[in-house]
């Protein structure tokens, strides 16, 4: 079975690792925290950083980098060396990733849409996803062999994509973005072009938008919910919750419903 560890969801940085409980070993997306907080988050999780075997990139943005190089160096004088994937134009536009591996010797491997990668038995499938960055991307995990259990991983797009519909179809576990409240964000203290950025196409999904796309995912088998990205500035993280428990209860469902946070540790598996 896998669990999703999200270290950190926010604004402010951004870390989760995909763990496969079959063999231990994970995959981290993204880490955009400090070395201090990746690592104490990663103990408390449970999960040994030895076994981490490969980082996934979602996009350029610095709180989804610019922690890299630092966790990759402390990675590496564990012994841990994880090869780093990300998309040609994602690692030419972010400095920090291109200076986060060649800071370690990290083997990089670049990915596009419709490729699988494979690292610590997972079947890694990108989807492109619709955000304001030099490329950006979603992910789905699945198991590899046998009864193959899988996870759906989307953060900062203004809508959910074709390609993320059918990604994100039938996961057990979801990680799913729900940014911001519409009435916070028109009325909050953001400049005006900021918040048209954000409720963009190409920005992040506000709670009704997160509302009907868990709608339409919601199955029998989904098993856990966790809204991300969660702004601090124009959503509550009691909103996302009681947006996402009404729509599982609409459903007749048991799916447990969580908020990821900026700066706690949330396991859902």
């Amino acid at each position: 079975m896998l669990r999703l560890h999200i270290l950190a969801s926010g604004s402010g940085g951004n870390a989760a690792i995909v763990e496969n409980a079959a063999t231990g070993e994970g995959v981290l997306i993204d880490c955009g925290i400090c070395k201090r907080d990746f690592f104490a988050r990663a103990e408390e999780a449970g999960f040994d950083l030895g076994r981490l075997r490969a980082v996934v990139i979602t996009h350029d943005h610095g709180d989804h980098t610019k922690g890299l190089g630092v966790v990759l160096r402390g990675l590496a004088k564990a012994g841990a060396r994880p090869a780093v994937h990300a998309s040609e134009a994602v690692f030419a536009a972010s400095a920090p990733l291109r200076d986060a591996v060649a800071s370690v010797g990290a083997a990089f491997e670049p990915f596009g849409g419709g490729d699988v990668l494979e690292a610590a038995g997972l079947a890694v499938r990108p989807f492109r996803t619709s955000h304001d960055a030099a490329d950006s991307y979603g992910f789905r995990f699945d198991e590899a062999g046998g009864d193959r259990d899988s996870l759906g991983y989307m953060t900062d797009t203004g809508i959910v994509t074709d390609k993320a519909w059918e990604a994100l179809s039938g996961v057990r576990l979801l990680a799913l973005e729900s940014n911001h409240d519409a009435r916070m964000l028109e009325v909050g203290p953001y400049p005006y072009v900021i918040k048209q950025r954000i409720a963009s196409a190409r920005g992040h999904l506000s709670n009704d938008q997160a509302r009907e796309a868990l709608d339409n995912l919601a199955h029998e088998n989904l098993r856990a919910v966790a809204a991300m990205h969660v702004s601090q500035e124009n959503n509550t993280y009691r909103l996302p919750r009681e947006t996402f428990e009404a729509v599982i209860a609409e459903h007749g469902l048991s799916t447990t419903v969580s908020v990821a946070f900026q700066n706690r540790l949330v396991t859902i598996g």
